[in-house]
């Protein structure tokens, strides 16, 4: 384990840890001390990771709360406080994840896939709420998609597409789509063109009003439905949104970083 090859985030958290640990007078800084402080950040990934699994995060918090107010206190140790063994382990194995992933530094989804993969008692506290090692690993491709951590301060970069865009599929899945109606030839010919191999990259042309959008809208509750071919299955529609991109770039180059 060497922190110096922690995120900026991890840095962070270890050390809102160690000040829980020494505000409530624990002898020591365990994983529930470091997941918690993980999961009160307000810009980190291990938040919007573990909603994207499904977990509900606000009652795993209070959950760690509870354990952690319900531990025997010590007075006097705050000087000599020192990592556990177990929380030492997990740190340890995340170096490893770092390297599976071919990351350069330790982030806090190495920390959470590390500890979902462990038995620890915070690791069967998560798979109370349904996090586990695997489902970690798909909810992290979703999003931090092909980045890689080459940095200390990836965060920022890994969910673009949810700062500058609106997820069509997410929102078919949440019935906030009307059906479409009358347009099944158009959306079928979508379908054909991005099944091709080679110029994959269909076009909608047209004034504005004559359902261009409504055409995508289809195509992305028909992905939802499974009514599509193997190769668009689990696929997702992202519209960009031009004028966030704009306002929310703190300069030229950086969404496409």
């Amino acid at each position: 384990m060497r922190i110096d090859r922690f995120t900026q985030k991890m840095q962070e958290a270890l050390q809102a840890a160690q000040d829980l640990a020494s505000q409530a007078n624990h002898p020591e800084i365990t994983n529930e001390h470091f997941l918690s402080a993980l999961l009160g950040q307000s810009e980190g990934i291990a938040r919007p990771l573990l909603e994207k699994i499904g977990a509900d995060v606000d009652q795993l918090r209070a959950r760690l709360r509870s354990e952690l107010e319900g531990r025997p206190t010590i007075h006097g140790v705050a000087a000599d406080l020192r990592l556990s063994s177990e929380l030492r382990t997990v740190l340890d194995t995340a170096d490893k994840e770092m390297s599976k992933l071919k990351d350069e530094f330790t982030s806090a989804e190495h920390y959470l896939l590390a500890l979902g993969g462990s038995n620890v008692p915070a690791a069967k506290l998560l798979k109370d709420f349904g996090v586990t090692r695997d489902k970690l690993m798909q909810g992290l491709q979703q999003v931090r998609g092909s980045q890689r951590v080459t940095d200390q301060n990836p965060e920022g970069k890994y969910q673009a597409l949810e700062k500058y865009g609106r997820d069509l599929t997410e929102l078919a899945r949440r019935g906030k789509i009307d059906p479409v109606i009358g347009r099944d030839n158009e959306i079928r010919r979508i379908m054909q063109v991005l099944s091709r191999r080679t110029k994959n990259n269909p076009v909608l042309i047209g004034d504005p009003g004559v359902g261009k959008t409504a055409i995508v809208e289809g195509l992305a509750r028909r992905i939802i439905s499974g009514d599509v071919p193997d190769s668009l299955k689990s696929k997702r529609i992202i519209v960009m949104d031009i004028g966030a991109m704009v306002a929310g770039a703190k300069f030229r180059g950086e969404f496409e970083d």
